[in-house]
């Protein structure tokens, strides 16, 4: 396994009684020998714009549009950085009952794997950072990575080097996730009321040729969407 990955995951509304109609989550995956080179590259952009602190979704204001624009095509342009983004749909049409042993925390961790899933390969090597969600999140991460490990029969889990927890502060790629899949969040939110954001996302589906509504095909890897439906919504479709 000569090749060596480093993916970082973020969520979104992710909470199952916080009213939002969806739930989200991302992941940036990134080269391993690529990661301080980029890292160095969003610092070095935000010290063009004097954007000091960490860089999050909910922090974009007119007076930094520039910034923001600019870390759009820095992301899309660069040809080391994948995005792979989940949308639930429908969130309080979950039936976690039927599906899920009753918890909403099976269903974050179905649907984790569901996203990580698809950017492994057994010939590869990964460590994988997930932004820390609560005390108990450890305990929680070792039977993730053992059921990403069998799902590509990878029996010695040799695939997944680390699969932890960490603070977004701690990596700067972890927070162009946050960016990113907080533009993601905006648009099936139906939101409006930041007009800096707006701009964002728009810039984004132009650049993009398309919009964030939708699912990609599997094969679009740079910004790849997967937009999920509770069971009773697809029922209804057949």
């Amino acid at each position: 396994m000569s090749d060596t990955f480093n993916i970082y995951c973020d969520e979104s509304c992710h909470l199952e009684h916080d009213k939002q109609p969806v739930m989200l989550l991302g992941a940036i995956l990134c080269p391993q020998a690529e990661v301080a080179r980029l890292s160095a590259e969003v610092q070095e952009i935000k010290a063009r714009y004097l954007a000091t602190g960490e860089l999050k979704w909910i922090k974009v204001s007119a007076s930094r549009l520039d910034f923001y624009l600019e870390l759009v095509d820095w992301f899309l342009d660069e040809a080391q950085l994948r995005f792979r983004g989940f949308v639930i749909l429908h969130k309080d049409q979950l039936d976690h009952i039927r599906f899920n042993d009753g918890s909403h925390d099976v269903f974050y961790y179905k649907m984790y794997f569901s996203l990580l899933s698809k950017l492994l390969s057994p010939e590869a090597r990964y460590n994988i950072y997930l932004d820390i969600k609560d005390t108990r999140s450890r305990l929680k991460l070792s039977k993730l990575k053992e059921v990403l490990c069998n799902d590509k029969y990878d029996f010695t889990s040799q695939m997944i080097g680390h699969l932890q927890n960490i603070r977004s502060h701690e990596s700067h790629l972890l927070q162009v996730c946050d960016f990113l899949l907080g533009a993601v969040s905006y648009r099936h939110r139906g939101l409006s009321g930041n007009p800096a954001k707006v701009a964002i996302i728009s810039h984004l589906e132009a650049r993009l040729g398309r919009d964030l509504l939708h699912s990609t095909s599997l094969s679009e890897e740079k910004f790849n969407l997967f937009l999920f439906m509770p069971q009773q919504d697809r029922d209804k479709e057949i």
